[in-house]
Protein backbone atom coordinates (compact mmCIF):
# COMPACT_ATOMS: atom_id res chain seq x y z
CA UNK A 1 0.00 0.00 0.00
CA UNK A 2 1.44 3.36 -0.97
CA UNK A 3 0.39 6.62 0.98
CA UNK A 4 -0.17 9.47 -0.51
CA UNK A 5 1.68 11.81 1.64
CA UNK A 6 4.50 10.05 0.89
CA UNK A 7 4.37 10.65 -2.76
CA UNK A 8 6.22 7.47 -3.94
CA UNK A 9 4.04 5.52 -6.37
CA UNK A 10 4.43 3.25 -9.14
CA UNK A 11 3.28 3.94 -12.52
CA UNK A 12 -0.01 4.12 -12.51
CA UNK A 13 -2.15 2.63 -15.07
CA UNK A 14 -4.50 5.15 -16.81
CA UNK A 15 -7.65 3.48 -17.84
CA UNK A 16 -9.92 5.11 -20.69
CA UNK A 17 -12.30 6.40 -18.34
CA UNK A 18 -9.96 8.03 -16.05
CA UNK A 19 -8.04 6.89 -12.91
CA UNK A 20 -10.55 4.63 -10.81
CA UNK A 21 -11.00 6.07 -7.57
CA UNK A 22 -12.75 4.80 -4.13
CA UNK A 23 -14.11 6.68 -1.81
CA UNK A 24 -15.82 6.06 1.52
CA UNK A 25 -18.33 8.10 1.43
CA UNK A 26 -20.14 10.05 -1.16
CA UNK A 27 -19.52 13.49 0.44
CA UNK A 28 -15.94 12.61 -0.25
CA UNK A 29 -17.16 11.27 -3.94
CA UNK A 30 -18.57 14.89 -4.61
CA UNK A 31 -15.20 16.09 -2.88
CA UNK A 32 -12.98 14.22 -5.30
CA UNK A 33 -15.64 14.61 -8.48
CA UNK A 34 -14.62 18.73 -8.10
CA UNK A 35 -11.08 18.70 -8.32
CA UNK A 36 -10.40 15.39 -10.37
CA UNK A 37 -13.10 16.32 -12.95
CA UNK A 38 -12.92 14.36 -16.05
CA UNK A 39 -9.87 12.55 -15.08
CA UNK A 40 -11.06 10.61 -12.93
CA UNK A 41 -14.01 7.93 -12.53
CA UNK A 42 -14.94 7.56 -8.36
CA UNK A 43 -16.89 4.99 -6.44
CA UNK A 44 -18.36 5.31 -3.13
CA UNK A 45 -18.60 2.43 -0.49
CA UNK A 46 -21.70 3.42 1.19
CA UNK A 47 -24.23 3.82 -1.06
CA UNK A 48 -27.08 6.40 -0.28
CA UNK A 49 -29.45 5.60 2.27
CA UNK A 50 -27.06 3.22 3.65
CA UNK A 51 -25.23 3.28 7.54
CA UNK A 52 -21.68 3.67 7.86
CA UNK A 53 -22.50 2.15 11.37
CA UNK A 54 -23.32 -1.03 9.74
CA UNK A 55 -22.71 -1.12 5.81
CA UNK A 56 -20.94 -4.39 4.55
CA UNK A 57 -19.73 -3.97 1.13
CA UNK A 58 -20.78 -6.19 -1.97
CA UNK A 59 -18.61 -8.51 -4.21
CA UNK A 60 -19.10 -5.85 -6.83
CA UNK A 61 -17.64 -3.06 -5.04
CA UNK A 62 -14.59 -5.45 -3.41
CA UNK A 63 -14.05 -5.83 -7.70
CA UNK A 64 -13.75 -2.17 -7.84
CA UNK A 65 -11.71 -1.83 -5.43
CA UNK A 66 -9.26 -4.25 -6.94
CA UNK A 67 -8.79 -2.26 -10.04
CA UNK A 68 -8.47 0.99 -8.30
CA UNK A 69 -5.89 3.19 -8.65
CA UNK A 70 -6.42 5.06 -5.32
CA UNK A 71 -8.74 4.66 -1.96
CA UNK A 72 -9.84 8.09 -0.16
CA UNK A 73 -10.64 7.71 3.54
CA UNK A 74 -12.28 9.79 5.59
CA UNK A 75 -9.51 8.86 8.43
CA UNK A 76 -11.75 10.16 11.47
CA UNK A 77 -12.59 6.99 12.66
CA UNK A 78 -15.89 6.21 11.00
CA UNK A 79 -17.11 2.81 11.94
CA UNK A 80 -17.22 1.20 8.59
CA UNK A 81 -13.06 2.14 7.84
CA UNK A 82 -12.28 0.88 11.51
CA UNK A 83 -14.21 -2.80 10.62
CA UNK A 84 -13.35 -2.92 6.63
CA UNK A 85 -10.09 -0.77 6.07
CA UNK A 86 -7.86 -2.93 6.63
CA UNK A 87 -9.51 -5.66 4.38
CA UNK A 88 -10.28 -3.32 1.62
CA UNK A 89 -6.23 -2.47 1.37
CA UNK A 90 -5.12 -6.18 1.70
CA UNK A 91 -7.16 -6.29 -1.51
CA UNK A 92 -5.37 -4.29 -3.56
CA UNK A 93 -1.51 -3.49 -2.49
CA UNK A 94 -0.84 -1.22 -5.39
CA UNK A 95 -3.61 1.34 -4.51
CA UNK A 96 -2.75 4.63 -3.37
CA UNK A 97 -4.59 5.44 -0.05
CA UNK A 98 -5.45 9.00 1.01
CA UNK A 99 -6.09 9.76 4.93
CA UNK A 100 -8.48 12.92 3.84
CA UNK A 101 -8.62 13.65 7.63
CA UNK A 102 -4.91 14.94 7.77
CA UNK A 103 -4.44 17.84 9.59
CA UNK A 104 -7.79 18.23 11.22
CA UNK A 105 -8.20 18.40 14.58
CA UNK A 106 -11.18 15.89 15.86
CA UNK A 107 -13.49 16.97 18.80
CA UNK A 108 -12.75 14.70 21.96
CA UNK A 109 -16.06 13.16 22.04
CA UNK A 110 -15.34 11.39 25.67
CA UNK A 111 -14.75 15.07 26.75
CA UNK A 112 -18.39 16.54 25.35
CA UNK A 113 -21.26 16.24 27.30
CA UNK A 114 -23.45 17.01 24.03
CA UNK A 115 -23.70 12.96 23.62
CA UNK A 116 -24.94 12.28 26.80
CA UNK A 117 -28.56 11.02 25.68
CA UNK A 118 -29.65 14.71 26.85
CA UNK A 119 -28.68 14.30 30.10
CA UNK A 120 -26.30 16.80 30.27
CA UNK A 121 -26.02 19.02 26.96
CA UNK A 122 -23.73 21.82 25.61
CA UNK A 123 -22.23 23.17 23.26
CA UNK A 124 -19.41 21.40 20.76
CA UNK A 125 -16.00 22.00 20.46
CA UNK A 126 -13.40 22.71 22.87
CA UNK A 127 -11.93 19.26 23.04
CA UNK A 128 -9.94 18.38 19.92
CA UNK A 129 -7.02 16.25 18.87
CA UNK A 130 -5.16 15.84 15.75
CA UNK A 131 -6.45 14.00 12.67
CA UNK A 132 -4.87 11.15 10.59
CA UNK A 133 -5.58 7.48 10.26
CA UNK A 134 -2.47 6.24 12.16
CA UNK A 135 -3.99 8.27 15.61
CA UNK A 136 -7.64 7.48 14.93
CA UNK A 137 -7.97 4.14 12.87
CA UNK A 138 -9.55 2.54 16.62
CA UNK A 139 -11.88 5.68 16.45
CA UNK A 140 -12.58 5.86 19.98
CA UNK A 141 -14.09 8.44 22.22
CA UNK A 142 -13.48 10.80 18.90
CA UNK A 143 -15.96 12.63 16.59
CA UNK A 144 -15.65 11.35 13.15
CA UNK A 145 -18.19 13.40 11.62
CA UNK A 146 -15.70 15.76 10.34
CA UNK A 147 -17.07 16.62 6.97
CA UNK A 148 -19.62 18.50 7.84
CA UNK A 149 -17.58 21.58 8.77
CA UNK A 150 -16.63 23.73 5.33
CA UNK A 151 -13.44 24.32 6.73
CA UNK A 152 -12.95 20.81 7.96
CA UNK A 153 -13.81 20.11 4.14
CA UNK A 154 -11.38 22.48 2.96
CA UNK A 155 -8.57 20.79 4.13
CA UNK A 156 -10.24 17.19 2.86
CA UNK A 157 -10.14 18.42 -0.53
CA UNK A 158 -6.53 19.59 -0.13
CA UNK A 159 -5.43 16.35 0.77
CA UNK A 160 -7.44 14.77 -2.51
CA UNK A 161 -5.72 17.26 -4.48
CA UNK A 162 -2.31 16.24 -3.34
CA UNK A 163 -3.12 12.87 -3.77
CA UNK A 164 -4.81 13.15 -7.67
CA UNK A 165 -1.15 15.33 -8.09
CA UNK A 166 0.84 13.29 -7.02
CA UNK A 167 -0.85 9.77 -8.92
CA UNK A 168 -1.00 12.09 -12.03
CA UNK A 169 1.23 14.70 -11.62
CA UNK A 170 1.32 15.20 -15.84
CA UNK A 171 -3.00 16.75 -14.60
CA UNK A 172 -1.36 18.73 -11.45
CA UNK A 173 -2.39 21.82 -13.53
CA UNK A 174 -5.91 20.51 -14.12
CA UNK A 175 -6.29 19.26 -10.34
CA UNK A 176 -5.31 22.81 -8.82
CA UNK A 177 -7.46 24.85 -11.51
CA UNK A 178 -10.23 22.50 -10.09
CA UNK A 179 -9.58 22.71 -6.26
CA UNK A 180 -8.99 26.45 -6.49
CA UNK A 181 -12.28 26.36 -7.78
CA UNK A 182 -14.12 24.43 -5.59
CA UNK A 183 -12.39 25.97 -2.50
CA UNK A 184 -14.23 29.29 -3.41
CA UNK A 185 -17.75 27.28 -3.83
CA UNK A 186 -17.07 26.08 -0.20
CA UNK A 187 -15.86 29.89 1.51
CA UNK A 188 -18.93 30.82 -0.30
CA UNK A 189 -20.72 28.43 1.09
CA UNK A 190 -19.45 29.25 5.06
CA UNK A 191 -20.52 32.84 4.64
CA UNK A 192 -24.26 31.51 3.27
CA UNK A 193 -24.39 29.60 6.00
CA UNK A 194 -22.97 32.36 8.49
CA UNK A 195 -25.71 34.56 7.07
CA UNK A 196 -29.10 31.96 7.26
CA UNK A 197 -28.28 31.55 11.35
CA UNK A 198 -26.87 35.43 11.55
CA UNK A 199 -30.08 36.57 13.38
CA UNK A 200 -30.67 33.48 15.57
CA UNK A 201 -31.02 33.87 19.56
CA UNK A 202 -32.05 30.34 20.21
CA UNK A 203 -29.46 28.29 18.62
CA UNK A 204 -30.38 24.89 19.94
CA UNK A 205 -31.05 21.86 17.70
CA UNK A 206 -32.07 18.67 19.26
CA UNK A 207 -31.03 15.67 16.85
CA UNK A 208 -31.38 12.32 16.63
CA UNK A 209 -27.91 10.53 15.38
CA UNK A 210 -24.66 12.88 16.57
CA UNK A 211 -23.42 14.66 13.47
CA UNK A 212 -23.29 17.92 14.19
CA UNK A 213 -20.54 18.85 16.91
CA UNK A 214 -18.37 20.29 13.71
CA UNK A 215 -21.44 22.71 12.32
CA UNK A 216 -22.41 23.29 15.77
CA UNK A 217 -18.77 24.65 16.85
CA UNK A 218 -18.32 26.81 13.39
CA UNK A 219 -21.83 28.06 13.80
CA UNK A 220 -22.77 28.72 17.61
CA UNK A 221 -25.41 26.23 17.56
CA UNK A 222 -25.86 23.29 20.56
CA UNK A 223 -26.93 20.49 19.44
CA UNK A 224 -28.89 17.53 22.08
CA UNK A 225 -28.89 14.51 21.19
CA UNK A 226 -31.26 11.23 21.22
CA UNK A 227 -28.72 8.60 20.79
CA UNK A 228 -25.49 7.67 22.37
CA UNK A 229 -23.17 5.03 20.48
CA UNK A 230 -25.63 3.87 18.35
CA UNK A 231 -28.21 3.08 21.85
CA UNK A 232 -31.78 4.63 22.03
CA UNK A 233 -32.07 6.64 25.43
CA UNK A 234 -33.00 5.21 28.39
CA UNK A 235 -36.51 6.38 29.76
CA UNK A 236 -34.75 8.65 32.43
CA UNK A 237 -32.80 10.14 29.03
CA UNK A 238 -36.10 10.40 27.02
CA UNK A 239 -37.40 12.43 29.43
CA UNK A 240 -34.60 14.48 29.66
CA UNK A 241 -34.66 15.14 26.02
CA UNK A 242 -38.31 16.11 26.51
CA UNK A 243 -38.59 18.27 29.27
CA UNK A 244 -35.28 20.58 27.40
CA UNK A 245 -37.14 20.34 24.32
CA UNK A 246 -40.10 22.39 25.62
CA UNK A 247 -37.75 24.41 27.89
CA UNK A 248 -36.25 25.44 24.77
CA UNK A 249 -39.29 25.61 22.76
CA UNK A 250 -37.53 23.23 20.36
CA UNK A 251 -40.52 21.73 17.61
CA UNK A 252 -38.30 20.20 15.69
CA UNK A 253 -36.57 16.82 15.80
CA UNK A 254 -33.79 16.44 13.03
CA UNK A 255 -32.99 12.60 12.09
CA UNK A 256 -31.32 11.13 9.25
CA UNK A 257 -32.33 8.78 6.78
CA UNK A 258 -29.68 6.23 7.20
CA UNK A 259 -31.22 5.94 11.11
CA UNK A 260 -34.18 4.59 12.70
CA UNK A 261 -36.99 7.51 13.41
CA UNK A 262 -39.11 5.55 15.78
CA UNK A 263 -37.57 7.87 19.09
CA UNK A 264 -37.28 10.88 17.00
CA UNK A 265 -41.32 10.31 16.40
CA UNK A 266 -41.88 9.68 20.55
CA UNK A 267 -39.80 12.76 21.01
CA UNK A 268 -41.60 14.79 18.23
CA UNK A 269 -45.43 13.68 19.71
CA UNK A 270 -44.53 14.39 22.85
CA UNK A 271 -43.48 18.32 22.36
CA UNK A 272 -46.23 18.61 20.17
CA UNK A 273 -43.27 19.15 17.14
CA UNK A 274 -42.07 17.25 14.07
CA UNK A 275 -39.75 15.01 12.86
CA UNK A 276 -37.43 16.76 9.71
CA UNK A 277 -35.23 14.21 7.82
CA UNK A 278 -31.37 15.82 7.19
CA UNK A 279 -28.29 13.95 5.70
CA UNK A 280 -24.80 13.85 6.60
CA UNK A 281 -24.25 11.58 3.72
CA UNK A 282 -25.27 13.74 0.45
CA UNK A 283 -22.61 13.63 -2.66
CA UNK A 284 -23.37 17.13 -3.65
CA UNK A 285 -22.42 18.76 -0.42
CA UNK A 286 -23.32 22.69 -1.07
CA UNK A 287 -26.43 22.25 -1.68
CA UNK A 288 -26.98 19.79 1.10
CA UNK A 289 -25.99 22.02 3.76
CA UNK A 290 -27.51 25.02 2.57
CA UNK A 291 -30.78 22.80 2.70
CA UNK A 292 -29.81 21.63 6.10
CA UNK A 293 -28.48 25.48 7.53
CA UNK A 294 -31.82 26.68 6.26
CA UNK A 295 -33.83 23.55 8.10
CA UNK A 296 -31.79 24.65 11.38
CA UNK A 297 -32.56 28.31 10.98
CA UNK A 298 -36.59 27.47 10.73
CA UNK A 299 -36.03 25.33 13.50
CA UNK A 300 -34.73 28.01 15.30
CA UNK A 301 -37.77 30.31 15.72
Amino acid sequence: MAFAGNCTVASSTIIQDGHIIVASILPIVGFASKVGGEKINVFEMIPPGASPHTYEPTPGQLEKVSKAEMYLAVGSGIEFEIVWLDKIIAINDDMVLVDCSKGIGLIDISQNPETKNGDNNSKAGSQEISGGLEDNHEGIGKDPHIWLSPKNAAVMVENIYLGLSAMDPDNEDYFYDNKVDFLDELEMLDRKIIEILLEKTQRKILVFHPSWAYFARDYGLEQIVVEEDGKEPSPRGMASLIDQAKESGIKVVFASPEFSQKSAEVIAGEIGGKVVLISPLARDYVKNLINIAEAFEKSMD
